[in-house]
């Protein structure tokens, strides 16, 4: 059976992912939880490794950005993340932070990755064997440098938007895309962006896992989306879009970049256009 074969998928379902871990295959997996230190305290996969979501942003003024080289090689080298490690990331509210953590992959070049399906409650649904406590793992040398491959600048957009506009995915609510919830100095939404809200893609009676991906692309055609143009997601913080970020490289999108600034930067700056 040829090598490519044998690559886990984008998404994993929690029966797949514990008979890999049951596996020879299993060495190379870097098990990534997404949440608190509470909660993962009371609850965790097997040897997984803890990230607070608050390590995946730049914080203010403009929390939605990413770390610095320098703070991802430190929470990258605490994890113990290899060249060689097959990430499977998951987080407890489905797949926003997670999806937030595969875009950073993405930003320094590390493609080996899988989302597991509706997370740590899908897991423990199964009644698959869950851990208690916080522990330490080895750490690695991995050495971030010149990220930022997956993301555009306000700046960008705004050029953009004035010569080949993008496909804009707004994963916000609907009351922020119409601008009748403000949180920033501006409500709205930026020109020619479509609201996909990210809890639509989410199953609730199925301990939010996705919808099926036919019925999620169904959706998104619906309101005028299509795969096959160059899309950029944002929300208020890049962290909603976390989730439409990964549901776009699920549908196999032309091509898919985060405005990780989004409305937190967008809605503040006084260039920028709105509708």
């Amino acid at each position: 059976m040829p090598e490519a074969e044998n690559l886990p998928p984008l998404l994993l379902e929690p029966d797949v992912l514990q008979h890999i871990l049951s596996t020879k295959q299993a060495d190379n997996f870097l098990l990534v939880d997404l949440g608190s230190e509470e909660r993962f305290s009371q609850a965790h996969l097997p040897n997984a490794r803890l990230i607070l979501p608050s390590e995946t942003q730049a914080g203010p003024p403009i929390p939605g950005l990413s770390p610095s080289d320098a703070q991802l090689t430190q929470l990258l080298q605490r994890i113990g993340l290899t060249e060689d490690s097959h990430v499977v990331v998951y987080d407890d509210e489905g797949g926003g932070w997670a999806g937030r953590f595969i875009w950073l992959l993405d930003e320094i070049g590390h493609s080996k990755y899988s989302y597991l399906n509706g997370g740590i409650h899908a897991w423990a649904a199964a009644g698959f064997p869950v851990e208690t406590g916080l522990i330490s793992h080895p750490k690695s040398q991995i050495i971030v440098k010149n990220h930022s491959k997956n993301t555009l600048t306000a700046d960008d957009l705004i050029k953009a938007l004035k010569t080949n506009p993008p496909q804009i995915w707004d994963a916000r609510s609907p009351k922020e895309y119409r601008g009748e919830t403000i949180n920033a100095a501006k409500g709205g939404h930026i020109p020619g962006a479509l609201n996909y809200e990210w809890t639509q893609a989410m199953d609730q009676s199925q301990n939010l896992r996705l919808k099926p991906l036919e019925q999620i692309l169904k959706e998104l055609q619906a309101l005028g989306m299509s795969a096959d143009k160059d899309t950029v997601t944002h929300c208020q913080s890049h962290h909603r879009s976390g989730l439409t970020y990964l549901l776009a490289k699920l549908l196999n999108f032309k091509s898919i970049k985060a405005y990780a600034g989004s409305w937190g930067e967008w809605g503040n700056r006084l260039d920028t256009p709105i509708e």
